[in-house]
């Protein structure tokens, strides 16, 4: 049986990393911006979650989740998209509920960047495995 690869510490690491964009610690950096050294890392912790989720999730390296790696397709694409439909709805509820000022400017917006890469995803596995695109309805 193959080594399932290390996920812990990359998601711990990523969690650190994000939550610190809540707070002003970030350096100048480079560029003499605190937020956008802060963002920056934000960004590098949402990597670090993802690969953290994806080693956890398929029990191997990399970062491409194609549909050989899916253990049951069929029921699972259901999931992502509810995933993404979640994620569209919490960023009505925080806009609705003035919650907006509580987070980093670009929450919004890097939000509804994963909510459509998941709904994105989560549509062309439906439509593969059991959609017009599926290999059934093709011998058909």
């Amino acid at each position: 049986m193959a080594k399932v690869p290390e996920w812990r510490w990359v998601t711990i690491a990523g969690f650190m990393m994000v939550i610190q964009t809540m707070l002003d610690i970030a350096p100048n950096g480079p560029w003499n911006a605190p937020s956008f050294t802060r963002g920056v890392i934000g960004l590098g912790g949402l990597c670090c979650l993802y690969i953290g989720w994806f080693r956890f999730t398929f029990r191997q390296s990399g970062i491409i989740p194609s549909i050989n790696r899916w253990q049951h397709p069929e029921k699972s694409w259901k999931y992502v998209v509810l995933f993404s439909l979640f994620c569209v709805l919490a960023l009505v509820l925080i806009n609705s509920a003035n919650l907006a000022d509580s987070f980093p400017e670009t929450t919004g917006m890097i939000v509804l960047l994963i909510a459509s890469l998941a709904m994105l995803n989560g549509l062309y596995v439906g439509l593969v495995v059991s959609g017009p695109l599926s290999e059934r309805s093709e011998e058909e």
